[in-house]
């Protein structure tokens, strides 16, 4: 989770890369709650990419 819209699509484009579809969870509450970080962004992937995706961004230093 995060509010860092830069990172977010950091993440999203090594996932792209590696041909696992991802999506923004909770970007619009986000928009709505004004900025202040009380529901930070969450990026979901399919269940059969989790393993792959977990992997792909460990290597990237994202291990959590």
């Amino acid at each position: 989770m995060t509010g860092d819209l830069v990172r977010l699509g950091f993440l999203q484009a090594l996932l792209a890369d590696a041909g696992i579809e991802s999506v923004v969870l909770d970007q619009h509450i986000s928009a709505v709650e004004g900025g202040i970080g009380a529901f930070p962004r969450r990026l979901a992937v399919r269940g059969e990419d989790l393993d792959r995706a977990r992997a792909i961004l460990r290597e990237a230093g994202e291990d959590h």
